[in-house]
């Protein structure tokens, strides 16, 4: 009984350690890859078939449906993604993405790169913009505003 609870505990805080904060505007960074082309058509975790053309990510612990903007963090290029699958399983990456995305990333040649990962929507709708920033009650204010908030 003790081995079964210090395995419980272990468990729980692995999974804490690991977990990626899934309120809208977390932040966190890694490296990322792309699918390969083997994947087409087969089911991802969530049910959905894979498509190389659709916008999406796996990753390790975000709900699925999650919308993240991922930034090649090489180039400055972003995108926007819907988790649909868990992944990546190779050791030192966070984020598996569909060829589509890693072609506007501008990585395909180089198969992986780090990337800036940003919680920007959940159930498939996006509710962050590139610009906005997120109050702790939930509200939206536009980048424009805080210039004149940080003057007060």
């Amino acid at each position: 009984m003790q081995a079964l609870k210090l395995f419980l505990l272990f468990s729980f805080w692995i999974n804490q350690s690991n977990h990626v904060n899934a309120q809208l505007g977390a932040e966190h960074a890694g490296k990322a890859s792309f699918y390969a082309k083997f994947f087409k058509g087969k089911k991802t975790a969530c049910g959905e078939r894979f498509s190389n053309k659709a916008m999406t990510a796996a990753h390790r612990t975000l709900p699925f449906n999650t919308m993240i903007e991922v930034t090649n963090l090489a180039n400055d290029k972003t995108v926007v993604v819907r988790v649909t699958d868990r992944g990546p399983y190779a050791k030192g990456r966070v984020l598996d993405l569909s060829r589509a995305a890693a072609h506007q990333l501008d990585f395909i040649n180089r198969g992986e790169t780090k990337v800036k990962i940003r919680v920007v929507g959940m159930q498939g709708m996006i509710f962050l913009g590139r610009n906005d920033l997120m109050t702790d009650v939930g509200e939206i204010i536009e980048a424009t505003v805080q210039p004149a908030l940080q003057r007060q």
